[in-house]
């Protein structure tokens, strides 16, 4: 797995022997199982996570309805707000899928950071990605219809279709099962 993270990074920085070798010491890998809870709501913690292999997700429990918001796949990133802020999170995070996983830390970061100050611009660039992707998907959602969400998320994100049970996809594209159910047999029509 360690060389399917190096490779992610090649795109962005070169890696010494040194520099991997200070990764592999960080002990980042985690082999997580599908249903795991990774954070609850209301819980502090300095994780963040890297999906090197499977999916996890990002839900709100309000008035008992779990309401997904985010869904992060391979090669993605996710840094907690409440790792941020301090405070205690707001949301819940849990596997969808069996997964792997890096987990690190703010400690673990400065550590690394510090030795190898080039890791730091790599944070950086990755921030500045995730942000504008952020965004757009943001705008995308709110200035779009189910229906259109729905065509957006067959186009940019297919995988989430076969890999993701049909409640929490139909909460993410801010629709109930039964709508989403509806909302697919309208589109085959179509076709």
């Amino acid at each position: 797995m360690h060389d399917i993270l190096f490779d992610f990074i090649s795109k962005y920085i070169s890696l010494t022997e040194d520099e991997k070798n200070a990764i592999l010491s960080l002990d980042l890998f985690r082999t997580v199982k599908k249903g795991t809870t990774l954070l609850k709501e209301g819980q502090k913690s300095k994780d963040s996570y890297f999906v090197l292999k499977g999916c996890i997700r990002i839900y709100y429990l309000i008035d008992g309805e779990e309401k997904t918001t985010s869904f992060y796949t391979e090669m993605d990133a996710l840094t907690p707000h409440c790792v941020i802020n301090k405070a205690p999170s707001k949301y819940f995070i849990s596997c969808v899928e069996d997964s792997i996983l890096t987990v690190s830390n703010s400690d673990m970061e400065l550590e690394i950071n510090s030795k190898f100050p080039k890791f730091e611009l790599m944070c950086r660039i990755l921030s500045e990605e995730l942000l504008a992707k952020q965004q757009i998907n943001f705008d995308d959602f709110k200035t779009s219809s189910p229906e259109q969400r729905y065509l957006n998320l067959l186009q940019n994100r297919p995988d989430l279709i076969q890999r993701v049970p049909q409640h929490q996809l139909a909460s993410y594209l801010g629709i109930k099962p039964q709508s989403l159910s509806r909302l697919r047999a309208r589109i085959l029509e179509k076709k």
